[in-house]
């Protein structure tokens, strides 16, 4: 065992500790098949993942994973793409986002109040920056928690005159309490800015963030982690590929005239059989109806729990930055 109590052969994995997202987390890996037993009760730190013993797993908060990613402390971890973003340079050189899970989601953006009826882009903004140093003698303030994605967001739309104000509370109630003119932060919805009389500039949009699952580049890997992160992703992606695409039969003795009328479907992921072929559910409807024009039938189509692949690009993709 090494100092920290993990094994120095397993798969190291951080998951959000607490909040909606550790919920969001909890029911995604539930629904691939995986069931997350917590070391210590629900205020353990370490747990276990059932069916990948050679895996375990750390709980901590979505920054505090964005930091161990960073610096190599685990493997893979789950958490806020805006977090990883924000841990500034070249952040990937150092994090490979292997797959966006679909919850999450929250956008950075860029607000101002919406007393402010002729600001409506960043170059308003800069307009306004300019009027507010030669008016006050002091640059236009900005409060976020966010300083790194802010200021390159910032700079790529040519604004200079402000400066960033750290948020220590909500972020929200920053221009109400006289604490800045502007705000930079997460929303799900734009509820709680407009609650708070903010409006998102039409161009505001910094990050659309989801939860990401992301390996760690600066982690030491070895040959059976990698091969314990690929019966991993290989669950994970069959799980999804299952939940998008249908399985469809038909009677063999019918197979040319049906792939025929089906041609056009056939794709990797969408593959024929002797007697039918994976489609993507958007297109069962069109599919049964070229089979039903071509005299097809009966057609039977059935809902697989998984499609499992030959290799997964993801870890083919990290073995490839990894030079392995």
């Amino acid at each position: 065992m090494t100092p920290s109590g993990m094994t120095p052969s397993a798969l190291v994995i951080a998951l959000p500790s607490k909040g909606r997202l550790k919920e969001q987390t909890e029911a995604w890996l539930s629904d691939c098949g995986f069931r997350l037993e917590t070391a210590g009760g629900d205020r353990g730190y370490r747990a276990r993942l059932s069916g990948l013993p050679d895996a375990e797993v750390r709980l901590l908060s979505a920054s505090d994973i964005a930091q161990s990613l960073d610096a190599g402390d685990v493997h893979l971890g789950l958490t806020g793409e805006d977090l990883l973003r924000e841990r500034g340079g070249d952040v990937d050189s150092r994090v490979l986002l292997l797959r966006a899970l679909g919850f999450g989601r929250a956008d950075l953006v860029v607000a101002a109040p919406q007393s402010w009826i002729d600001v409506d882009t960043m170059a308003d903004v800069d307009e306004v920056a300019h009027a507010y140093l030669a008016r006050n003698g002091r640059r236009m303030r900005v409060a976020t928690k966010y300083h790194v994605q802010t200021r390159a967001f910032f700079a790529a739309h040519g604004v200079a005159d402000y400066r960033i104000v750290e948020s220590l509370g909500a972020t929200e109630g920053a221009p109400a309490a006289g604490m800045a003119e502007l705000v930079v932060d997460i929303t799900s919805s734009g509820a709680t800015l407009s609650a708070n009389n903010l409006k998102i500039l039409g161009d505001g949009v910094i990050l659309r963030s989801q939860a990401q699952l992301a390996a760690s580049l600066t982690a030491a890997w070895t040959d059976r982690q990698i091969a314990t992160l690929n019966r991993l992703m290989s669950v994970i992606e069959g799980r999804a590929a299952g939940r998008q695409l249908c399985a469809l039969s038909w009677p063999v003795a019918l197979q040319a005239t049906a792939a025929a009328s089906v041609a056009r479907w056939v794709t990797p992921a969408a593959a024929l059989r002797p007697d039918g072929m994976l489609v993507q559910g958007s297109d069962l409807f069109d599919v049964a109806g070229a089979l039903a024009a071509a005299g097809v039938g009966p057609v039977t189509v059935t809902r697989p729990d998984y499609v499992f692949a030959a290799r997964s690009e993801p870890v083919e993709r990290l073995c490839a930055r990894l030079g392995r």
